[in-house]
């Protein structure tokens, strides 16, 4: 009889409500406050990409950490590049109310932020590729969505709230390229006679 759930999904599920409760209820308060700008930044991060390991154990009935958590690292990277393009539409407004956010923290520096997020990023895809045996097409769109990414931000103007909003709006097209890259880059390994591992000895 099939198992309906498995115990990685169990114990990865209970973490996830943990995370929704503690971003959405927690972060944004107090420890904001005690701790940094980058408290619910990070927090949200977490939690939106939980489903990186979590779909991993759902669909294989465990993780394999090295591909999941490399995944998961460039899903929370993406998450800053994202949300604090996104908190420079606000940012006026954030100082008025109180509101702390990484757009605030980085300031001019933004940029430079926003490019090691991109390439922690982009650094932490290739090397989930590399663990799972991802073949040209992945790898071509890693190259595609870091290009996107370093147009996005060489243009970006974190002082027009209109073009960050163009900008942030510009990270389904990252999405949408990396879906597509492995998509593909499986489908080749499928068709792809050289893929299949040879015994150690035969090498």
């Amino acid at each position: 009889m099939k198992r309906i759930t498995y115990w990685p999904q169990l114990v990865l599920g209970e973490l996830e409500i943990f995370l929704l409760f503690f971003s959405s209820d927690i972060a944004p308060g107090n420890l904001t406050a005690f701790f940094s700008f980058f408290t619910p930044f990070v927090f949200l991060g977490l939690t939106f990409n939980w489903g990186a390991l979590l779909g991993w154990s759902a669909i294989r009935g465990s993780c394999e950490w090295s591909v999941c958590l490399p995944l998961y690292f460039a899903g929370v990277m993406w998450t800053l590049v994202y949300d604090t393009i996104y908190a420079h539409q606000d940012k006026r407004d954030d100082v008025i109310i109180g509101v702390k956010s990484t757009a605030l923290q980085f300031k001019e520096d933004t940029k430079q932020w926003l490019s090691g997020f991109s390439l922690a990023m982009l650094l932490s895809l290739c090397m989930a590729g590399m663990n799972c045996n991802q073949m040209f097409p992945y790898y071509s769109a890693v190259a595609a969505v870091g290009a996107h990414l370093a147009h996005q931000i060489y243009t970006l103007d974190i002082d027009k709230p209109e073009d960050c909003w163009k900008k942030f709006a510009s990270n389904r097209t990252v999405g949408v390229l990396l879906f597509t890259g492995i998509v593909l880059g499986n489908l080749w390994k499928q068709k792809d006679p050289k893929n299949i591992e040879e015994p150690l000895e035969n090498k």
